[in-house]
């Protein structure tokens, strides 16, 4: 492991950007236990535009806000990389994610031989539904049901909110034209306009479902598992249409301070038992392989889960997450966010 272990005892601290409900509450100590690294968690990503447009101007300084480490979206990483905001990978420190890594997950197009990105986790774009407050929705059709209006909240998310409205306009996202995305923006902006969307949120949705704001909103698979914890009246329900699948990865920014203590976390998580814990707690599709023998052992409902091990029957109608390049991604962003910003 070039750099790490002799670097590690030098230089024993690392900050995490990262999604709300997104970890489990005993690897971060434990990983401090393990390797003398401390480590300030920060959970203060709520949106991927959200949080590029807040970090842009720090990393084109070459700086990263004191961030080792931070998990967003592929399309965001992709952008990030091409912008030159996103540090190679020692992979001679990461021997867990070469062993462990989902084989699915190994080649993507955006990062083919992963040299920038390991996978945290996947998921599905859905649906959450307070089952008192709206029973029937089960489309992304029915959000736009005027019975519900005012208790809707859609993601700022425009490569998942727009897809899912263009599913519900019988468009495959894989194969709209500018044309379909800007029809099924309209479609938003009209039930922005009229008060049929409450609000654009990120992962703060999860206090309109909590405290009845909402009766329901396009959100993220394992937010709700975690949400229904708490109250068994929210349910995660795949759409009639579809979901749309996503995964989001660990990428060290520049300007890091300490990426040898980032690629340490990496390859800690990577450990199928590590894992396992975080999997147990957060509920998304975890891409590290072992980890469904290990609760099959500690807990067989769990692995059984379809949110977190989905089945291609499960996932038949789902699309993955479409790729918007060039003047299509300025006119679409453009076009959404101005629906946003009203």
């Amino acid at each position: 492991m070039r750099r790490h272990f002799e670097f590690l005892r030098r230089s024993a601290s690392l900050t995490i950007s990262n999604w709300p409900l997104y970890i489990d509450k005993q690897t971060v100590p434990d990983f401090e236990k393990a390797t003398g690294i401390s480590v300030k968690y920060v959970e203060d990503i709520n949106s991927n535009e959200e949080y590029f447009n807040k970090m842009q101007p720090i990393l084109a300084k070459g700086e990263s806000g004191g961030r080792s480490m931070m998990v967003l979206a592929d399309y965001e990483v992709t952008k990030m990389h091409e912008l030159g905001y996103v540090q190679e990978l020692d992979k001679s420190a990461l021997p867990n994610v070469e062993k462990y890594l989902n084989k699915s997950l190994r080649h993507p197009s955006f990062d083919p031989e992963r040299s920038f990105t390991v996978p945290w986790q996947s998921g599905m774009t859905g649906i959450i539904v307070n089952k008192e407050l709206a029973p029937e929705v089960k489309s992304i059709c029915d959000l736009f049901n005027p019975k519900y209006k005012g208790k809707i909240d859609f993601l700022n998310e425009v490569r998942e909110t727009v897809p899912l409205v263009m599913k519900c306009q019988g468009v495959d996202p894989a194969k709209a034209t500018e044309a379909d995305w800007m029809k099924a923006i309209e479609k938003i902006k009209g039930a922005a306009q009229s008060g049929q969307i409450r609000r654009f949120t990120g992962n703060d949705y999860a206090a309109d479902l909590t405290n009845g704001n909402a009766a329901a909103v396009i959100g993220w698979s394992g937010d709700a598992v975690q949400l229904q914890a708490d109250n068994p009246n929210l349910e995660w329900r795949m759409p009639t249409e579809g979901c749309m699948l996503w995964s989001e990865d660990m990428i060290i920014p520049v300007g890091a301070p300490n990426p040898t203590a980032a690629e340490a976390f990496m390859n800690y998580v990577y450990d199928p038992q590590n894992q396992a814990q975080i999997a147990e707690y957060v509920n998304y599709v975890t891409p590290v392989e072992g980890v469904k023998e290990i609760l099959q052992k500690k807990d067989p409902e769990l692995a059984e889960n379809d949110l977190i091990f989905p089945s291609a029957s499960f996932t038949k109608k789902c699309s993955n997450t479409p790729i918007l390049k060039g003047e299509e991604e300025q006119k679409v962003v453009q076009a959404f966010d101005a629906v946003l910003n009203e």
